[in-house]
């Protein structure tokens, strides 16, 4: 354990003695620890590690891994200390001082005059919670729970009220700000630089959402009503409860602690978050491109070392005695020989009774033994399995220390190297891999253990011992004498002086978990001993106790004076570093009034690593006793922590380097890492080394004060740097402890490291929570360690989690794994219980948000684009006009009339054919059938819907042949038809109210449909779901009239309508636009053209025929081409996921279209099928055009997985393509069948968001790959536009794209949602340039740009590439995002994620992800996501939400339905497992 102690770290003292007002005085303090050691007295605390056989002195050696009555029972065997010291935070009793309870007391009852914050508690499903703490629940504003907080907290503090930190059910008070009115400047005088509350203020930009229902206003609030009366003096008087709104937070049935609605908690995220937050930082230059991240600039009034260079320590000279043994082995063999009767080593248990006492004889003969043993009795005599200076491994365990001491010294008198090493427990403890690595590099191939531990570890079934993970293939040697052969008369040991060979390696743990061998020699081995045996003043015949593990460090060196009683100045503490062995240690004096050294020092001072002696009237203050001086012969001093080893001044902060024999002497097998650490040569302030000898760093922190004396404040590994301070581990620890710890956390259960986001260290504690804590108690205790931390070390904490108790990765002595854990934090395999995540106080570097600037005048760019050289963006399909080609039905003006012209010319081809989900022909239409049919239909339609022209008909059918006959019918009565989804009939409640609102916005006089939905549309559900007197007439064309209507209609004008196409948008937006007859016909032979459709090809189509390009190639298509179209329902798919790769196999097909949902089921059902599928005859090669239909920007992951997966089929890569349509022009591109492959760019995502394009190469930082949507269609022209200005781009500029085109829709017939939509989406004109084409805005927002390759006709080809809608970005902090790209983020950062989806409420992201895994996994997901969007987006996630599969809404193109999301959530509807608020 670590220098600087308090008190010794071998007492697990408990922690509920009276906290001790002021400074704790010398008279005092030898009170206070006579009274608490006085039941340890037979057992006196020791330091130091295994100390030389220079001097016969006997060892007592007391278990330490049986715990003590007074200890909490928290892990078998060593409780939190143990093995601390590998951890890299290793605890020690320095904070036990009673000075950092009360600051932490008092830090917190400042908080709580400062006002309280209300920060809304997560909610979790209740199968979440756990069950047996909610029996102990007692509801907070009960008397019996305030009076035995108040008791508790009463105990040595007079006045309760203040001392306490029963912050009065802190949380669940939902009080908006502070109590004074939260106007910045109050608030900020209020401030006084600690705090959370006071940071923790507005990060992003507001958002401005129009169309949606306004969310509350965030920025008027005033909070001046609310008064928290506090009657001083009583902590159990009854409370006055402020209500937020009329959802009262803390009433739920069974007394969990639930937070209210969604909504008002989000409300009080945003009061917490609108707080100032920190003081303004410099004004700087933004580079047009960059976001710059905020470098943290130093403070000008932040301390600076003003001290004088310091110089190096020199200890006292090492005096050799002239009789001391020339090496270990020969001091062993003089006291084994000369006094074989004096007890060497007594093992005691834990009573103090004596367990086992082995003598100097029975020391020296056994090792002899082991010795004689290894070298001649393993292998054969040609083949030893060991020679000298092999290394061996001895593994042993904590209780059996005579055991290991004989196979130390068998080692040693053998000339082999030990290799101690824990006992490993199981195959996978923590750590144990990077111990067999260690093993396996030293070339370790025997370990030598102790009998009754051979018996304890694993076996095989054969008896074996497994190979541990990891661990390279080991002999197991028991040392037992009894299983040994004697040795010869003859046969001695070689014993030499000291030299330079390696007499062992210990190893030692790193910060990121690898372990390195530290190798010490001979020689050093020696020294060390000697300068201990000096320092401590050690004689013959005196009594060592050691509590310490005797494998490692102290323990492995020596122990500490006792006589009877123990005096105060015998307790010595001393620093010691694997590295350095020991660095510093307190001589024991004989006189009793010289008090040890005190620094009292700001911690303030320490994060900029300046000593400032500090009063301990302040809060943040760290005292620290001195480890004593320099050890004798060596030369100490302190260099700076990074960068150059250059010498400290007086006044800072470093790492201490020494100069000594009595140090390791490298990392065995790592040359560059042995330099650096053993190799160190410190400089002055000239750049001149104050020594020709080298030094070893130590990993300790610290300074030398006044006399010499070494102070140690901290390791190396422990240090974290955030925002440019330094801040330790340990402190942070003591301070999380020191807040009411034992109610709800184990102590020395806690782990205290930084992860790096976002270029910065951010803290991460996690503690193990106990099981009978609530979940409200819970919850106030980490806000409370939030507070205090804050307070004290003035430093955000970026995430607290809590795990179940006993989760966390143990070392083998009991600690936790620091690094095991920071892994599974990292990699979402922690399973916290409960996490709160701060990074809106935490994370100060984030890019400004971005000022638009005032807009260019579009005239300006289009000059400053032609004096540059760059085209204006436009870009058009092939010219109509220009196109010979033998289109017969380009002589009709109505579709109509080309399906009678068919009906005359071609009357038996086949032009439709449905499948059924086995794959067989379900019913097929001719050319005569589908006419007489639709004659059929328009006859109803005349007589039972008594219909005029002109008069609007629904069509609720499923995806098939009567949906298309119905439309002719409707065509043919010269009615206006308008296509709809029939409601499911498993979702009837969610599914009808949206055909009801179509029918009822499109104004249908009648429904048309079969006889089963008609059925459905009168069920009980429906009636329950929707107001079922309302409908228009339902006509079923199950049961269609026999007669033929006496005169088919013909329309008198081509533009008049022919249909209406209705889509509800991913944004909620329900738009239906006009299509007339001009458009429908231009619009379809546009697609002919394109795709090369003639009356002998066959097309495969999988996708949903209700609207968009979907509907044009289900239903007109084929009737205006005179190709075959097979026709495959994608529910189908769902039943039989190869239907339709089947039926594109087998009927041989060049073409076909599908949508992204039936592309995903594909993938994702078919993924491990390739094989089968293979054997049954499936072949893709034919295909020429798999076109994905879709509105948005192309999916390229998606599609190239597919293209991956069914390469192997024959399928082409460059086969798929996605197409582009939008309400305007319902397709604007679609790939042929000529023409260049879709190409692909990488751009930058962080120009993107600043409206801008920047190309890069693949796989550059920040790169996000974008496809062209196919090509564009014969007859369109697109431009791209500035939104904004309306003035056109240059190639390569990010706008809103355009499109003027013969089948744009001609109108919108009414939007349902937003009436002042702009009418100029159909008629626009630029403001600049070409002033007279009249255009259509997308509403995307997309980039042209010329490529290399070139077109059918010559020229070189404009690739149009979609970025996404304008009306689904986001606009965050001025910047604008797409949630496609924080959701790609989010679905790569744990595999449990499987799908996600984002959005804005007020200014705060939410992030919903779908779990598929076990719940026990949410809260792992709540730091992972938080991470990964501010390290690639730069946004600050509000709240996190963990659902269910399947419950974020989807629509039948698989476009996420984010709005609905948005208001399900708002209004408590998902049933969330978990929700996360950000603080």
């Amino acid at each position: 354990p670590q220098p600087g102690s308090l008190l010794s770290s071998s007492l697990p003292l408990s922690f509920s003695s009276p906290p001790l007002a002021g400074d704790i005085t010398q008279k005092g303090y030898e009170k206070k620890r006579s009274k608490l050691i006085g039941a340890f007295l037979p057992k006196a605390p020791g330091k130091g590690k295994y100390h030389s056989s220079n001097q016969n002195t006997n060892r007592v050696w007391m278990d330490p891994s049986v715990p003590h009555e007074r200890r909490t029972p928290v892990t078998p065997g060593s409780s939190s200390r143990y093995h601390r010291r590998r951890s890299s935070g290793s605890r020690d009793e320095r904070y036990r001082s009673d000075v950092h309870t009360e600051a932490v007391q008092a830090a917190l009852a400042k908080q709580k005059e400062r006002g309280k914050m209300a920060v809304p508690m997560p909610s979790k499903r209740r199968s979440l919670v756990v069950q047996s703490s909610m029996d102990a629940y007692t509801p907070p504003d009960t008397s019996s729970g305030s009076e035995e907080e108040g008791s508790m907290q009463g105990e040595g503090t007079p006045t309760s009220s203040q001392g306490s930190i029963n912050m009065e059910n802190w949380i669940s008070r939902a009080i908006h700000g502070s109590t004074t009115s939260s106007t910045t400047s109050s608030s900020s005088t209020q401030s006084g630089g600690s705090g959370a509350a006071s940071r923790l203020a507005d990060v992003m930009g507001q958002t401005h959402l129009e169309n949606h229902s306004t969310p509350p206003d965030v920025t008027g609030y005033t909070t001046d009503s609310i008064q928290v009366e506090r009657p001083q003096g009583s902590t159990t008087a009854s409370r006055a409860t402020p209500k937020y709104g009329n959802a009262e937070l803390m009433e739920t049935g069974d007394g969990v602690p639930v937070g209210g609605r969604v909504s008002a908690k989000i409300q009080q995220l945003v009061n917490t978050l609108k707080r100032p937050k920190r003081p303004p930082l410099r004004e700087f230059f933004v580079d047009d491109f960059e976001e710059l991240l905020e470098v943290q600039q130093p403070d000008p009034n932040q301390p600076k070392a003003e001290g004088a260079q310091m110089l190096a320590m020199r200890g006292e000279q090492l005096g050799v005695v002239t009789n001391w043994p020339p090496s270990l082995e020969a001091a062993l063999q003089r006291w084994g020989t000369i006094s074989p009767k004096a007890p060497c080593l007594t093992t005691m248990d834990t009573n103090g009774k004596p367990l086992y006492i082995l003598t100097y004889g029975k020391l020296w003969v056994r090792s002899m033994k082991v010795a004689y043993n290894i070298l001649h009795k393993l292998g054969n005599k040609q083949e030893p399995m060991v020679r000298p200076g092999d290394r061996v491994a001895l593994v042993f365990p904590n209780n059996d220390p005579a055991a290991f001491m004989v196979a130390f010294y068998g080692c040693l008198l053998a000339e082999l190297v030990p290799v101690p090493i824990e006992v490993p427990l199981t195959r996978k403890d923590a750590g144990s891999q990077q111990i067999g690595f260690l093993l396996g590099s030293c070339g370790v191939t025997v370990a030598l253990t102790s009998d009754a531990c051979h018996k304890g570890l694993p076996k095989s079934t054969t008896g074996e011992i497994p190979q541990f993970k990891g661990w390279p293939k080991l002999l197991w040697f028991v040392t037992e004498s009894k299983h040994l052969s004697k040795p010869p008369r003859d046969w001695f040991p070689h014993i030499k002086d000291a030299n330079n060979d390696t007499a062992y390696i210990e190893y030692k743990t790193c910060k990121d978990g690898s372990v390195l061998g530290v190798t010490v020699m001979r020689i050093a081995l020696l020294t060390h001993c000697q300068a201990l045996t000096q320092s401590c003043g050690y004689t013959e015949a005196e009594t060592i106790v050691n509590v310490l593990d005797f494998k490692k460090d102290v323990g492995l060196w020596h122990g500490i004076l006792t006589s009877k009683g123990l005096k105060p100045e015998v307790i010595c503490p001393c620093a010691s570093s694997p590295e350095a062995l020991t660095v510093a240690i307190r001589r024991p004096t004989d006189d009793s009034n010289q008090p040890p050294g005190r620094g009292v020092l700001s911690m303030q001072g320490l994060s900029h690593g300046v000593i400032r002696v500090d009063s301990e009237e302040k809060l943040s203050v760290l005292t620290l006793q001195d480890v004593g001086t320099a050890m004798p012969g060596a030369l100490m001093c302190v260099v700076k922590p990074d960068g150059v080893s250059q010498l400290c001044k007086t006044d800072e902060i470093g790492e201490l380097c020494v100069c000594s024999v009595a140090t390791g002497t490298s990392y065995y097998g790592l040359s560059g890492m042995t330099k650096n650490t053993f190799e160190v040569f410190p400089m002055n302030s000239v750049g001149a080394p104050i020594s020709e000898y080298p030094f070893t760093r130590t990993g300790l922190l610290g300074f030398v004060g006044p006399g010499g004396l070494c102070f140690i404040a901290g390791k190396m590994d422990g240090l974290m740097v955030v925002g440019g301070r330094r801040h330790n581990a340990d402190d942070i620890v003591a301070t999380a402890l020191a807040v009411e710890p034992m109610k709800f956390v184990y102590r020395g259960r806690i782990a205290v490291f930084s992860i790096t986001v976002l270029h910065d260290e951010r803290i991460v504690v996690v503690a193990e929570q106990r099981p009978d804590s609530t979940e409200e108690d819970s919850f106030q205790w980490m806000s409370r360690v939030l507070q205090a931390i804050d307070g004290i070390h003035q430093v955000g904490v970026y995430c607290l989690a809590l795990v179940p108790s006993n989760t966390l990765p143990k070392t083998p002595l009991g600690g936790i794994h620091l690094s095991e854990t920071k892994q599974l934090f990292l990699e979402g395999s922690l399973h916290p219980c409960n996490v709160l995540m701060c990074p809106h106080t935490c994370v100060t570097n984030l890019p400004k948000p971005r000022q638009k600037q005032p807009e260019i005048g579009p005239a300006s760019v289009m000059v400053g684009n032609l004096v540059s050289g760059k085209r204006i963006a436009q870009a058009s399909g092939r010219d109509l006009g220009q196109m010979e080609d033998n289109d017969q039905a380009r002589k009709f003006l109505f579709l109509s009339e080309v399906l009678q012209w068919r009906a005359q010319t071609t009357p038996d081809h086949v032009l439709y054919t449905l499948l059924n989900s086995r794959g067989t022909i379900a019913s097929s239409l001719s050319c005569v059938q589908l006419h007489k049919r639709a004659e059929k239909i328009a006859t109803m339609l005349a007589e039972r819907g008594h219909l005029q022209d002109g008069d609007h008909v629904a069509l609720v059918y499923p995806p098939g042949i009567d949906l298309i006959a119905a439309f002719y019918g409707c065509l043919y009565a010269g009615c206006v038809p308008i296509t709809v989804r029939p409601p499911h009939p498993q979702n009837i409640a969610t599914t009808l109210p949206t055909v009801k609102m179509i029918v009822e916005v499109s104004r249908s006089a009648c429904m048309m449909t079969t006889a089963v939905i008609c059925k459905l549309l009168r069920s009980k559900e429906a009636s329950a779901a929707v107001d079922v007197r309302t409908w228009p007439p339902v006509l079923d064309t199950d049961d269609l009239p026999k007669k033929k209507p006496p005169l088919l209609y013909k329309p008198s004008n081509p533009d008049t309508l022919a249909y209406l196409d209705f889509s509800v948008s991913t944004t909620g937006m329900l738009a239906g636009v006009k299509m007339s007859h001009t458009a429908t016909s231009a619009f379809c032979r546009s697609i002919k053209l394109q795709c090369e459709l003639y009356p002998s090809r066959e097309v495969a189509i999988c996708l949903d025929p209700y609207c968009g390009l979907g509907f044009v190639i289900w239903c007109l298509c084929s009737v205006y081409s005179g190709h075959q179209s097979i026709l495959i329902p994608p529910s189908e798919l769902e039943v039989n996921p190869a239907l339709w790769l089947l039926a594109v196999s087998q009927y041989k097909v060049r073409d076909t279209f599908c949508s992204y949902s039936v592309m995903e089921l594909c993938t994702k059902g078919l993924g491990l099928q390739t094989e089968s599928l293979k054997s049954r005859g499936l072949d893709l090669s034919r295909v020429r055009t798999c076109v994905v239909v879709a509105e948005e920007r192309p999916r390229i992951a998606l599609t190239q997985s597919f293209s991956k997966l069914f390469k192997d089929l024959g399928l082409h890569p460059r086969a798929v393509s996605t197409s582009f349509g939008c309400r305007v022009n319902l397709a604007v591109c679609l790939q042929g069948t000529s023409g260049p492959d879709p190409t692909t760019v990488y751009v930058d995502m962080r120009a993107l968001r600043h409206d801008r394009v920047r190309l890069v190469e693949r796989g550059s930082p920040h790169s996000l790959p974008l496809m062209e949507s196919g090509k564009i269609l014969p007859g369109v022209r697109i431009i791209i536009a500035n939104p904004e200005t309306k003035g056109p781009l240059g190639d390569s500029h990010l706008g809103e794209i355009w499109v003027c085109s013969g089948h744009n829709a001609s109108g919108y017939f009414t939007v349902y949602g937003d009436e002042a939509l702009q009418s100029d989406h159909f008629n626009s004109r630029l403001s600049f340039g070409d002033t007279q084409t009249i255009w259509a805005r997308t509403g995307y927002l997309g980039f042209l740009r010329r490529t290399e390759l070139t077109d059918a006709s010559g020229e070189r080809h404009d690739a149009l590439y979609v970025v996404g809608a304008l009306d689904e970005a986001m606009e965050l902090r001025g910047m604008r995002y797409h949630p496609i790209d924080i959701e790609t983020s989010v679905i790569r950062t744990h595999k449990s994620i499987t799908e996600c989806a984002v959005f804005t409420w007020t200014n705060l992201l939410v992030v919903v992800v779908e779990l598929d895994g076990s719940e026990q996994e949410a809260l792992d997901l709540v730091p992972l996501v938080t991470n990964v969007v501010l390290e690639e987006h730069y946004l600050i996630v509000g709240v996190v939400v963990v659902v269910d599969i399947g419950v974020i809404p989807i629509n039948s193109r698989g476009e996420k339905q984010r709005m609905h999301l948005r208001d399900g959530f708002l209004a408590d509807q998902l049933d969330p497992i978990y929700v996360a608020y950000n603080m």
